[in-house]
């Protein structure tokens, strides 16, 4: 077992890998009631052309699977996991991203037999033609119920600006023509690539004895037969000059009273790796609050315009093989918005000059946030990235915010920011709408 201590916050994370390949974290917090865990396995909506367990040849499954997976895995023959939770005061959720699937609880107490209904119900899939058939319905209103959202509509409306014909643009939860057809064959076919230990990995932070529940989950690990552990195939996510082919305007017209603009900046830049990768992350992040933030200039200056209000703000998502942000608001001036969002980021070089006390008040502001998250257990399991940053946690990020400088920021601006890179994404009033 790996014990790494952070010093600087008073906390202890210890790592082990069980011979089975699953990596476990464990945080102990015993001034909590609470204990949280969370299983993720390295798999989401982009995975969706791979290889099946035990051959070479790459196959297309639905758009939508992964999610569907996920919603399937809590309902078994005999049983549902919800309900096994339930009958030990827990609570229980479960959500797929674009690259990650994860499955998560929180409890005060029998925290073991959680532990126990966690690694069950997802280590143990069952699927049928009966309960695939109901779920389709279930999620096929799920589908519809975020078509009427203009909010999510303007998101992913973005994503098939900046990413256009690939499964990045799809909705995670796919179509509903899309999950038709979906059978539990197919299922079992990404479980048994996507589901092996050696892609997974449980964090569990909170009222815990490190010993006990070591031994716990390896008791229970051992109870299982697994394959042995292969190597993944799967198409990795493009992000070359060569395979950009932005759209640089699009709109739909929704039951809105307001319109809603989104401006997107792709990353055509390589991300570096490992802690480098994180330091990136956190430096873009510092690029977008000296930018857009409601204590710059530029936020003031349009808020008193009329051009923005309390709706706006941005966002930066980095995943394995993609990157971009996406900066948006409601206004009665959509298109004089979205081209002060663009100018402002195109004369981001001249904006940075002389912000020095700027740039140290914003640094102090991201490193309370980060410090201020510590207090919740589901924001330190929910960070922890895995492998995408070299198993850094929030405990990590501080001290290298602490690192970055204004010239840092002012060479990834340059890198990141890119007149080819930029989109416009809007959601108008229909005429009809009073």
């Amino acid at each position: 077992m790996r014990v790494k201590e952070y010093e600087q916050f008073g906390e202890t994370l210890y790592t082990l890998v069980l011979p089975n390949g699953l990596k476990v974290n464990m945080l102990p917090r015993p001034n909590f009631h609470k204990t949280y865990g969370i299983l993720t396995t390295n798999y989401g909506s982009l995975d969706s052309t791979f290889a099946p367990l035990d051959k070479d040849e790459l196959c297309k499954v639905p758009d939508g699977i992964a999610h569907f997976l996920e919603h399937k895995l809590f309902e078994k023959k005999n049983y549902d996991a919800f309900d096994l939770f339930g009958k030990y005061g827990a609570d229980a959720n479960a959500y797929t991203s674009f690259t990650r699937t994860s499955y998560l609880f929180s409890a005060t107490k029998n925290v073991k037999e959680c532990l126990d209904i966690l690694l069950d119900f997802v280590q143990t899939p069952y699927f049928s033609d009966e309960t695939v058939a109901k779920e389709k319905g279930i999620i096929g209103q799920e589908i519809k119920m975020y078509d009427d959202d203009p909010n999510w509509r303007l998101f992913f409306g973005m994503l098939g600006n900046l990413y256009p014909n690939t499964p990045l643009s799809v909705d995670i939860a796919g179509s509903v023509e899309s999950i038709a057809q979906i059978t539990p064959e197919l299922l079992y076919t990404c479980y048994n690539a996507f589901y092996q230990p050696s892609n997974m990995n449980l964090f569990i932070v909170g009222r815990l004895d490190v010993e006990e529940l070591t031994s716990w989950i390896e008791k229970n690990q051992s109870l299982k037969d697994f394959p042995s552990a292969q190597k993944i195939q799967r198409v990795q996510f493009e992000n070359t000059l060569e395979s950009v082919d932005i759209i640089p305007y699009r709109m739909i017209e929704l039951d809105v009273q307001r319109p809603k603009t989104m401006v997107g900046i792709r990353g055509l830049d390589v991300v570096p790796e490992g802690r480098d990768g994180l330091k990136y992350k956190l430096t873009i992040d510092l690029l977008l609050y000296l930018l857009y933030s409601e204590s710059s200039k530029n936020y003031l200056e349009l808020y008193k315009r009329g051009i923005l209000d309390d709706s706006f703000g941005y966002e930066f998502q980095i995943e394995r093989g993609f990157h971009f942000a996406v900066i948006s608001g409601d206004t009665k001036n959509p298109q004089e918005l979205s081209n002060e969002i663009i100018g402002i980021a195109e004369n981001a070089q001249n904006i940075l000059v002389n912000q020095q006390s700027e740039f140290q008040l914003a640094q102090r502001e991201l490193i309370g946030r980060y410090i201020t998250s510590m207090n919740s257990l589901e924001s330190i399991a929910n960070q922890y990235a895995g492998d995408l940053f070299e198993d850094a946690t929030i405990f990590d990020v501080v001290p290298i915010i602490e690192k970055i400088t204004l010239d840092d920021i002012k060479k990834v601006a340059q890198d990141f920011i890119r007149s080819e890179a930029v989109s416009v994404y809007q959601v108008l009033p229909k005429e009809d709408v009073k």
